[in-house]
């Protein structure tokens, strides 16, 4: 377990991105999130294992990137913050495959053990090339995620729906605690 890594996740296009490059801003490490980059990374291949053509396969690739990103994150110092990371990962897979991967691999590489979730946010919610699911596939995503970091033990913090600048002092605050 690490103290220093928090997870920022949640509903998409709830703020979490703008939330991270604020934190990153103020001089904190921070990691991207895994799905963003193997997006790219497939697209630019012309592979397939994207969410919405073979979520087990994306999912897959995520949980290796997100292990590696820890490894990679040890050698930082300070808070590390995580745009989702491993825990989004395995419980996607295991909801999409029924494989039960989510208890063992939460329980080998914890987190910190208060994880920020990024509320449904409708009124700042859009699309892009590496989002383009809607509001509707975002809240289901959400849905699992609000449960599955309880039942792992961890402590749920759901971020409010303020101004960037006083959403990272939130996050920061309750770190200091």
């Amino acid at each position: 377990m690490s103290d220093r890594f928090v997870v920022i996740s949640g509903c998409s296009g709830g703020g979490k991105s703008t939330l991270l490059a604020e934190l990153q801003a103020r001089g904190h490490a921070v990691v991207e999130e895994p799905g963003r980059r193997i997006v790219r990374q497939e697209r630019a291949a012309g592979g397939s294992a994207l969410p919405w053509s073979d979520l087990a396969a994306f999912a897959r690739r995520a949980i290796g990137l997100a292990l590696a990103d820890r490894d990679a994150a040890r050698a930082r110092s300070g808070w590390v913050f995580f745009d989702r990371g491993l825990i989004d990962a395995a419980s996607a897979l295991e909801a999409v495959t029924g494989e039960a991967v989510l208890k063992a691999l939460a329980a080998a590489h914890r987190y910190h053990r208060r994880v920020f979730l990024a509320p449904p946010w409708p009124e700042i919610y859009a699309t892009d090339a590496e989002r383009p699911h809607g509001l509707d596939a975002a809240l289901a995503e959400y849905r699992r995620l609000e449960s599955v970091f309880p039942a792992l033990g961890y402590e749920v913090v759901l971020l409010p729906k303020v101004p960037v600048s006083t959403r990272a002092d939130f996050v920061l605050d309750i770190l200091s605690t």
